[in-house]
C-alpha cells in the first residue's frame, strides 16, 4: 500500500506460513518482504512473489506513539468487514482483499502503488487541491453511511464499541481534557454523544492520509476503528484537516476551504437516514474537539510545530467548545477570522 517509506527485511513466520496457508507464497526464499512505515498502528508489509505484489497488515496491541495507547487487535477484523461492504456499496472504494487469518489478526489485500494511487495528503501538501475529489469523497461516504443505515445484516458484523473508544474517543477527546481542564465537560460530553449514537457503519479514520486517489475515484485505507457508529465522526474527521492545512499549506487556503465545503455538501445530499440539519449540527459541535485534540490529544498532527500555530488551533477550538455552532460554514467563518489575526 502507498507509503512513505519502506526498509527491506523479512516477517516472522506467522505470517509468512499465513500467506502460504491461503496460496498466495510458494517459495518464501524467492519472494521479497519490505515492511512500509508511515502508520501507528498496525505493522504492513509489501510482499512481491510470482510477479504479484500484495499487501498485508496486522493489528499492533499498543499504538507506535509516544504516549500510552493500546487498542485490541480484533479491530483487524472489523477492518476488513468495513473493506468489504463498502467496496460492495460503492465498487473500488475499498481494496480488494485476498485473505484474512482470525488466529494471526492479520489480513492480505491488493497493493496499490501510489504512482497510480496517489495519497491524497501528499496531494494537499504539494498544493494540489481539487474540490472535486472532494465532493466525490463525501458523496461515497454518505452513500456508503446510508446502505449501512437500513442493513441489519452489515449492523450484526460490529457488535463491538469499545475499540472505537479506545481508539478514536479516549485519545482524541477524552485524553485532551486534560490539557484543557475549562473544557472537560465539553469534551466528555462529545465523547458520551458521539459514542451513544450509533446509526449506521463507520470508517473512523476517514483522514487524507488513508484515502487514495484512484483512477476509478477515491480509496479508502485503514478502517481498523470501523464500528456502527455516529457517522458525523467520519464527516468531522475529514473536514478537520482541511482546516489544520490551512496552516501547513497556507497558499492553498482557500482551495481547502472550498474542499471543505464541496465536501460536507456533496455528503448531506446523500443523508437518507435522518434530518441532514441534525447530522451537520453534530459534527459542527464534534469539530472543535476533534481540531483541539489534534494538537493536545495523544496523536497531534506532525507538521503544526510552532507554538503560534498551535495557539491559533486552540484559541478556535476552546472558543467553539465553549460556544458552539450548528453551521458548518459558520465553524470556516470563525477558523477565518482566526487565521487573519
Amino acid at each position: 500500500m502507498a507509503s512513505p517509506g519502506s526498509t527491506s527485511q523479512m516477517p516472522d513466520q506467522v505470517l509468512v506460513k499465513s500467506m502460504q496457508k491461503a496460496g498466495l507464497l510458494e517459495d518464501p526464499a524467492a519472494a521479497t518482504f519490505t515492511a512500509l512505515t508511515g502508520g501507528v498502528a498496525s505493522e504492513i508489509w509489501k510482499a512481491e512473489t510470482g510477479g504479484k505484489k500484495y499487501c498485508i497488515k496486522r493489528a499492533l496491541p499498543k499504538l507506535k506513539v509516544e504516549a500510552d495507547w493500546f487498542a485490541p487487535v480484533e479491530r483487524n477484523r472489523f477492518e476488513v468487514a468495513w473493506c468489504e461492504i463498502a467496496a460492495a456499496i460503492v465498487p473500488g472504494s475499498a481494496p480488494h482483499i485476498y485473505f484474512q487469518d482470525e488466529e494471526a489478526m492479520l489480513y492480505c489485500m491488493e497493493f496499490l502503488d501510489e504512482g497510480d494511487y496517489p495519497l491524497w495528503k501528499h496531494e494537499l501538501r504539494d498544493g494540489r487541491v481539487d474540490p472535486t475529489q472532494a465532493e466525490i469523497v463525501g458523496r461515497n461516504l454518505g452513500r456508503i453511511h446510508s446502505a449501512s443505515a437500513t442493513d441489519k445484516a452489515i449492523q450484526n458484523r460490529f457488535p463491538r464499541t469499545d475499540i472505537f473508544h479506545a481508539i478514536r474517543l479516549e485519545p482524541y477527546l477524552e485524553a485532551t481534557a486534560s490539557k484543557h481542564p475549562d473544557h472537560r465537560d465539553a469534551l466528555f460530553a462529545l465523547s458520551e454523544q458521539t459514542g451513544e449514537t450509533r446509526p449506521v457503519m463507520i470508517h473512523g479514520d476517514t483522514s487524507p492520509k488513508n484515502i487514495l486517489l484512484g483512477p476509478n475515484g477515491p480509496v479508502f485505507l485503514d478502517a481498523e476503528c470501523a464500528c456502527m457508529g455516529d457517522p458525523a465522526f467520519d464527516l468531522a474527521f475529514c473536514l478537520n484537516h482541511f482546516l489544520l492545512k490551512c496552516l501547513w499549506v497556507p497558499t492553498a487556503r482557500e482551495g481547502l476551504l472550498k474542499c471543505f465545503e464541496a465536501m460536507s455538501t456533496a455528503y448531506f445530499a446523500e443523508v437518507s437516514w435522518e434530518a441532514p440539519d441534525a447530522i451537520e449540527t453534530r459534527t459542527a459541535k464534534l469539530l472543535p474537539g476533534l481540531f483541539l485534540g489534534r494538537i493536545d490529544g495523544k496523536s497531534p498532527v506532525e507538521y503544526i510545530v510552532t507554538e503560534d500555530e498551535k495557539n491559533k488551533v486552540r484559541r478556535c477550538a476552546t472558543d467553539l467548545l465553549a460556544s458552539p455552532l450548528s453551521r458548518l460554514m459558520d465553524v470556516v467563518e470563525h477558523w477565518k477570522k482566526e487565521l487573519n489575526r
